[in-house]
């Protein structure tokens, strides 16, 4: 497992048990599963390693957990987001690659802070549910992705700022998944960060991540819902915080 892994022994360990948790997270929460694994594993690989096997892990995840249907989409939303989203992310990626690996890592956690801090505070941005908007954060979120693996969190805003019906929105956002998925996989594969090994590690790391899935959606209780997700995002925040300290008494 480790040498499939390419990470010692001990890591690879950690590796399946962060994706299996950020899974289970995403199983019963609905998001947050890059998010998860980058504020667990990002103070011991840099985080442009991690990137494009997570793509692995979000493709599989949302298959398995899609629901919406063509229908009931906002079909033009979801091509801006996407083509926002593809010309954003080799933005980001190029900052990933330009960044000293200690620089990079600190940087998507403190990312990651901010945008957890940004959903617990259920911050809403009117502008985000513009047209113009709507385009800034398909870039955005393309950029984010590059640089610490979680563009979904600020997709999440966007969709707080929208005043649309859930099920519509449902859909919108699975189309922008699955579509931003395969423009981000091109993108990989055009900036050369798709390696042998990127792939190799994703594709292993998908079956603890769908296990974890499916944990997390059989825990599912409704009655709990509207604590899912502050919970989930404070975790985000104190494992990014823990990563934090741990670069810093490294450093």
């Amino acid at each position: 497992m480790s040498d499939l892994l390419a990470l010692p022994p001990g890591l690879a360990a950690f590796a399946v048990l962060a994706c299996f948790l950020a899974g289970a997270v995403r199983g019963f929460a609905g998001f947050g599963l890059s998010a998860l694994a980058m504020a667990m594993l990002a103070a011991f690989v840099p985080p442009i390693q991690l990137i494009p096997s997570f793509w692995f892990l979000e493709m599989a995840a949302s298959l398995v957990l899609m629901r919406g249907g063509w229908a009931d989409a906002d079909r033009r939303t979801a091509l801006t987001l996407m083509i926002g989203a593809g010309l954003g992310l080799p933005l980001g990626l190029a900052v990933s690659l330009s960044l000293d690996p200690v620089v990079s890592k600190t940087a998507a956690l403190v990312l990651l802070i901010v945008l957890a801090l940004m959903q617990v505070s259920r911050l809403r941005l009117p502008a985000l549910a513009t047209r113009t908007g709507t385009a800034a954060t398909g870039l955005s979120a393309g950029i984010i992705t590059g640089i610490a693996g979680a563009g979904g969190m600020l997709i999440a805003l966007y969709a707080l700022a929208r005043d649309i019906p859930a099920r519509r929105m449902r859909g919108t956002l699975n189309i922008y998944l699955l579509g931003g998925g395969v423009l981000g996989l091109l993108v990989h594969l055009l900036v050369g960060t798709m390696t042998s090994e990127a792939a190799t590690r994703g594709l292993v790391l998908v079956a603890p991540t769908l296990a974890g899935v499916f944990v997390g959606k059989a825990l599912f209780t409704p009655r709990w819902e509207r604590w899912y997700r502050p919970a989930c995002l404070l975790l985000l925040i104190g494992l990014a915080t823990s990563g934090l300290l741990r670069l810093a008494l490294a450093g």
